[in-house]
């Protein structure tokens, strides 16, 4: 029979850690069908791709996104898949769109993910066709999706479904035992159904959007741990997953995940739990060097099984006056964000008590590592009216004006409007030998892209082409941190193996997900700053990357979807490549079984 797709002398990395080999690879109904060192017959072949000099590599994998919004309206989630991204993990930080209703859904989702509620809304009105875990697999699966998604189920989706979101947010409100047998019994159908596991978040950071409770935080922040515990014993008893943030302002209740992760002296299963976050944090420089070998301590004293997310690129934000998430790590930053009315907004934001309220906020120390370092300084304007202001530090212009740095950062805000002026900082992974140290370290896992969220504060999508350029270059100067080959394995089988997906290796056998690269496009356009119109978001420009030399070709189960810079015709509409991935259950060793 003939290939329907051959790649010829490219430099191939099977995923596994094994060494590079030159090889011919030949693609036959969605399977790899041969990986030869001679030239395959090409003779019927409708593809051919011309490999040499460029890297083969299986599809990476993105664990930690928010497109469950944006997959209804654009299957195809171009702006990862662009970059070589063919698996995508959905339903991340207790938020999915599974169970609670589409207004509930919205006002879970969008202020917390940065994302217009109304396009979330009009999401959910127009394609939900579903009201159970069973019905979601089979709406997504429908559509024509580019990559192929998996997905967690959220806690705060699972819990407004049963407590109602009024109860499910008031720190009076306790499940009954019920309720309790509610919440695990939708979350059994969920795991039965092929989802991942469950997300949770802790962070009281994280806000609800919409007028009803507007600003109280997410459900999944009130649960005790009593509940966790029932929700935790399903998915021990299933070898599947817990997705969660510990909150950072109680770092001793980490511990608690440790605990609940336990093998308990072998008297029981180990639970994987893949927390956030990983990073070189400017606010606590320390944290990163002490994060990983505490992990491994605690993970082989417990028996536990702890991951961290981590983001393998300098983590820089930019936003458009005080629209930030970070600033919810303060209450006069939620008191500004709570309002939607543009006057209202710049009225507070001008008001003396409140200045004197945020500067305390702002210069109380704290003995807790926070995301934002609070630094003025270090934060610079990029889009004003006033093109003097352009280019400098909110503190520089403190030091100019005599002020104190928050007073001047209002000051720029007020006086050419609130979202008229646009900022950038960087607020971890900062450090290149601290990055590369994260790069590494076994404790942690690639992938905290929050890809579909912050439209206008981040854009990571290609993550894994920039951890692979950083890999190359240190090579080449002599100074390596991580081999190619182990690198690649970290961005696509060890993420695959340990979430118990079918996907991540690129042998005979495997299902063809791939990715050619030019190792000569990975430049310096990896770190650039690029917008582009979203057109299923009424025209809003986000934030995206842009490295399109880099790729050569993605491929998702055998068909090329993109190729030279441009997607197949019909991609996203009427060509249907990816699929939704349906959990394995996972043994103590490891091994993946149905």
């Amino acid at each position: 029979m003939a290939y329907e797709v051959i790649v010829r002398n490219g430099l191939w990395f099977d995923g596994t850690g094994s060494a590079p080999r030159i090889r011919n690879l030949g693609i036959r109904n969605g399977v790899v069908a041969a990986v030869s060192a001679e030239p395959l017959d090409e003779t019927g072949c409708r593809e051919v791709i011309d490999a040499a000099g460029k890297w083969v590599v299986p599809g990476f994998l993105d664990v930690h996104t928010h497109y469950d919004a944006e997959v209804l309206l654009d299957p195809g989630l171009r702006e990862s898949v662009r970059h070589g991204v063919t698996t995508l993990v959905l339903g991340n930080c207790s938020l999915s769109a599974v169970y609670a209703d589409n207004e509930d859904a919205a006002d879970l989702f969008s202020r917390v993910e940065a994302v217009p509620r109304k396009f979330v809304l009009d999401a959910l009105n127009k394609k939900r066709t579903w009201s159970t875990s069973a019905e979601y697999v089979r709406a997504l699966d429908a559509l024509p999706l580019g990559p192929n998604v998996t997905s967690m189920l959220g806690h705060s989706d699972l819990r407004t479904s049963v407590l109602g979101l009024d109860r499910a947010t008031d720190d009076q409100v306790r499940p009954t035992k019920s309720e309790l047998c509610q919440m695990t019994a939708r979350l059994s159908d969920a795991l039965d159904a092929g989802f991942l596991g469950l997300s949770g978040m802790d962070s009281a950071m994280d806000k609800l959007d919409g007028d009803r409770y507007r600003s109280r935080g997410l459900p999944s922040t009130f649960a005790t741990w009593h509940e966790r515990r029932k929700l935790i014993a399903v998915l021990r008893k299933r070898g599947r997953i817990l997705q969660s943030a510990p909150n950072i302002k109680r770092p001793l209740l980490g511990l608690l995940f440790f605990l609940a992760s336990s093998r308990m002296f072998g008297l029981r299963r180990a639970v994987r739990m893949s927390l956030l976050l990983a990073a070189d944090l400017k606010a606590a420089p320390r944290a990163a060097c002490v994060l990983g070998p505490c992990t491994r301590v605690l993970n082989a004293l417990l028996g536990a099984s702890i991951r961290f997310q981590h983001l393998p690129v300098p983590f820089q934000l930019y936003s458009d006056g005080i629209d930030l998430p970070v600033f919810e790590e303060f209450g006069a930053g939620t008191a500004a964000l709570h309002l939607r009315d543009q006057l209202e907004r710049n009225a507070l934001l001008a008001d003396p008590e409140y200045r004197r309220r945020f500067r305390r906020e702002i210069d109380r120390r704290t003995h807790v590592p926070t995301l934002w370092h609070r630094n003025f300084h270090d934060a610079f304007i990029v889009q004003c009216s006033d093109q003097m202001l352009i280019g400098k530090s909110f503190g520089q212009i403190a030091d100019e004006r005599a002020l104190h740095p928050l007073d001047a950062f209002l000051d720029v805000l007020v006086e050419h409007g609130e979202r008229n002026v646009r900022w950038k900082t960087t607020v971890a992974n900062h450090r290149l030998k601290a990055l590369n140290a994260l790069a590494a370290e076994p404790s942690i896992h690639m992938g905290f892209s929050d890809a579909g969220a912050h439209l206008r504060n981040i854009a990571f999508y290609n993550f894994p082409l920039r951890l692979l350029k950083r890999v190359r270059d240190a090579q080449r100067a002599g100074a390596p941190f991580l081999s190619l080959e182990r690198a690649v394995y970290r961005l696509t089988a060890e993420l695959a193996d340990w979430f118990g997906l079918d996907t991540g290796r690129l042998r005979e056998g495997d299902c063809a997900d791939f990715v050619v690269i030019d190792p000569a496009g990975l430049d310096d356009s990896v770190d650039g700053y690029y917008e582009a119109e979203v057109p299923f978001y009424d025209g809003l420009n986000r934030m995206v990357n842009r490295n399109d030399a880099a790729v050569v070709a993605t491929a998702v189960n055998g068909t090329i979807v993109y190729q030279s810079g441009r997607f197949r015709d019909g991609y996203g509409q009427t060509v249907k490549s990816g699929r939704f991935l349906r959990a394995k259950n996972y043994t103590e060793r490891g091994v993946r079984s149905t």
